[in-house]
């Protein structure tokens, strides 16, 4: 979203002649943030941005229909965010695979659609306060081998959720389980 698309946005959200259909895309959710910025995407033309944006919509509204039948998280944002680490989970193991096989360029796109989606996730943890908070939760929980991934996983899960990637988190607490 440019710049000039944000300061739009900002200027609604405080706007009292803003009407009530349209105050309802301005909020503090992240499916909320993603819907104004298809809308923002859409007035500005750019193509590959409302592409991808329909694509994680769909794939909310498809895990909102999972949801109904299963448990639900009872926070939205964690439901969404869950949906967009998986989805660029997905675009990073296809960008391996074009990659090897020669295609640099749908690579690229699968690329874009990454960055797009990025967007909308929370702050990510730097590896040294991933390590370190890993290595709390180790010493707290009193793991001290690779048996005890289980409950180590379970808790970074708990406490870190959205702001470490689940590949990551494994393979940080492999390595310190392993040290």
């Amino acid at each position: 979203m440019s710049l000039r698309h944000c300061r739009y946005a900002l200027w609604l959200a405080r706007s009292t002649l803003v009407s009530v259909k349209m105050q309802r895309y301005v909020g503090d959710m992240i499916r909320d943030d993603i819907m104004a910025a298809t809308i923002a995407a859409m007035k500005g033309g750019d193509k590959e941005t409302t592409g991808t944006l329909r694509l994680v919509s769909a794939a909310i509204k498809n895990r909102d229909i999972e949801a109904r039948t299963g448990g639900a998280p009872a926070d939205d944002d964690a439901l969404v965010t869950e949906v967009l680490q998986k989805m660029i989970k997905q675009r990073r193991e296809s960008v391996d695979l074009y990659r090897k096989g020669g295609r640099e360029d749908r690579a690229a796109v699968e690329e874009g659609e990454i960055a797009v989606i990025e967007r909308f996730l929370p702050q990510q943890l730097s590896d040294a306060e991933a390590e370190a908070k890993i290595r709390e939760i180790i010493a707290e929980t009193g793991a001290s081998s690779m048996k005890d991934m289980g409950r180590v996983m379970a808790l970074v899960k708990e406490r870190l959720g959205p702001s470490i990637e689940p590949a990551r988190a494994s393979a940080l607490v492999k390595a310190a389980l392993s040290a």
